[in-house]
């Protein structure tokens, strides 16, 4: 694997790797990998994760090997730490889908199951459109013009809403946050553990994804509450192009269950964290990829070795990861410069020498 090959020629700290108890298609073994650089008790701390939606991690991969092949000979800030956390959805990542093995959003999973799931009324209303029973072209039209109807009626802003805020009713469907923390939730929350995250002062974290918003332009999204510090950080940190869902100012609607909220959850006001958007194809075409994507697995178990699932993959795939020379340039070009706007940032809060801990 790339990731690994790479993180030990940089000279990785610490690698470990959190197996997943399923296996890929062509039955190899998954895991989440893990690479550590710098001081084990450094107290400010660069994270980076790939493959938050499994498919996107071809981009959020390359930017992690991008960094590691770039750091030799390039010392970090004193007192300051890099994580990369590399395949948190390796089911996906290895099955070219966006969400895992059970069919969950993993970016809707973070919510408290033991409190009232928030409604979705929209979503109800526009399932049976969104995944028709039959995909042929009359049905297919009937259902677009169904979701049509509810644009024009509702406004476009509440159709982004009630189909890509977060469901939990329809596990077959799109943008399901699932009934319960899913194995990459509770792997994260291992992670945060295992390397002592709450115990650093700051922490910068930069979850990768694709998809959405113009071809090649990465887009630095931040969720954390309007007016709150961890919100004036980073945008000290990332500067006035950084957007934010709430105020209308992103490509993204405002969403729940997202990853952003367990690790706001987990270390309180240490952390900014902040989603890195490329942006690819027209999100008319992701709909209708996604759509193709989970009808196929609507059924089951899909056949790898079928042709008509490797013609829905091979597209899935190219959406979130156009095969376009100029879009990889640009996506390594902003990975760059957003991660080091993270590390200055980090190196301007105030990084002392590395504390001493006991134990």
């Amino acid at each position: 694997m790339r990731f690994l090959a790479a993180a030990a020629q940089a000279g990785a700290v610490d690698l470990r790797a959190y197996p997943h108890p399923l296996n890929g298609p062509m039955s190899e073994m998954l895991a989440t990998d893990v690479a550590w650089f710098g001081p084990r008790d450094a107290h400010a701390l660069l994270v980076t994760i790939s493959a938050t939606h499994g498919v996107e991690g071809f981009c959020g991969s390359a930017v992690q090997v991008d960094w590691m092949q770039r750091i030799e000979n390039k010392p970090l800030p004193n007192g300051a730490a890099v994580l990369h956390i590399h395949a948190l959805n390796p089911y996906g990542f290895a099955w070219i889908r966006r969400v895992n093995e059970d069919g969950v959003d993993l970016n809707r999973n973070f919510v408290e199951f033991a409190m009232p799931l928030a409604a979705n009324p929209g979503y109800d209303e526009l399932h049976s459109a969104l995944l028709p029973q039959d995909v042929d072209a009359p049905s297919v039209a009937a259902a677009d013009a169904l979701i049509g109807a509810y644009g024009a009626k509702h406004g476009t802003r509440a159709l982004e809403m009630a189909v890509s805020g977060g469901q939990y009713t329809h596990p077959d469907g799109l943008f399901y946050g699932g009934t319960a923390a899913s194995w990459s939730r509770r792997t994260v929350e291992s992670i945060i553990d295992d390397f002592d995250l709450r115990a650093r002062d700051l922490v910068a974290v930069i979850d990768i994804h694709t998809g959405l918003g113009p071809f090649g332009t990465g887009e630095v999204i931040c969720d954390h509450p309007t007016g709150s510090p961890e919100l004036a950080r980073g945008r000290a940190w990332y500067g006035a192009a950084m957007t934010e869902p709430a105020l209308g100012t992103s490509t993204s609607v405002p969403k729940v269950g997202l990853l952003d909220y367990g690790w706001m959850n987990a270390l309180g006001s240490a952390v900014t964290f902040v989603t890195l958007e490329f942006g690819t194809y027209p999100v008319e075409e992701m709909f209708r990829q996604l759509r193709a994507d989970h009808v196929l697995h609507r059924a089951g178990f899909a056949d790898w070795n079928d042709e008509a699932v490797r013609t829905i993959k091979t597209a899935l795939k190219r959406h979130f990861c156009p095969d376009e020379e100029t879009w990889g340039d640009l996506v390594i070009a902003r990975a760059r410069g957003v991660l080091g706007q993270g590390m200055q940032g980090l190196a301007a809060g105030g990084l002392k020498p590395p504390r001493r801990r006991g134990g």
